[in-house]
């Protein structure tokens, strides 16, 4: 006679299979060797997460976010989908493009290499389909980095999560912003931003 089952069963998940983590180097032969003309990816945390398949509402939501921060900031200061460099600690695994991030001096200044932290005054992510992995991955990184302030815009969501006061590796204020509601960059105090011009 079959048994009842009253509760569900657990059944550990496999393990994943073990993933190949590449590093700077590896990435920038492979790009040297053009692997990568078709495709957009970034490296973070060892893995290639592709930056390619933007929705319409994405989109939307970048080019008003850049037109806002280009207002704000002067458009010399703002760049899209750029490489940062992060920690020491994460630099070998870790070559981030954020979607947006403003500088503290004209983009044009910089020749070689990528902005430190000490460079970025704001980073921003425009988040619709990879919300939880801006909020906990991304968010990780950049606070290891010590950037000063990262914002995610949840597009779905319709709403910003503001990330401050970084400090041991950690942003110790993240506040949740609804799209009716005000904040300003610290970099740029005098200019109120709400989730609802970008959305």
């Amino acid at each position: 006679m079959p048994t009842l089952l009253t509760e569900a069963l657990e059944i550990p998940l496999p393990p994943s299979p073990p993933r190949k983590k590449w590093t700077r180097a590896q990435c920038a032969a492979l790009e040297a060797a053009g692997l990568f003309q078709s495709e957009r990816v970034e490296l973070v945390d060892g893995e290639l997460i592709s930056k390619m398949g933007k929705n319409r509402p994405h989109v939307n939501a970048l080019t008003a976010m850049l037109i806002w921060l280009q207002k704000a900031f002067g458009s010399a200061f703002v760049n899209t989908e750029a490489p940062i460099d992060v920690s020491p600690s994460d630099h070998a695994l870790n070559e981030p493009e954020p979607d947006l991030i403003v500088l503290a001096r004209e983009g044009s200044t910089f020749t070689s290499g990528n902005p430190q932290p000490h460079d970025i005054r704001l980073v921003v992510e425009i988040a619709d389909r990879s919300l939880r992995f801006d909020l906990t991955v991304k968010a990780a990184l950049y606070a290891r980095a010590g950037i000063v302030e990262y914002w995610v815009l949840d597009v779905a969501g319709r709403r910003l999560y503001c990330h401050r006061d970084v400090a041991g590796g950690e942003y110790r204020s993240v506040a949740v912003y609804g799209e009716q509601e005000t904040v300003a960059p610290l970099a740029a105090p005098d200019c109120g931003f709400s989730a609802g011009m970008a959305l």
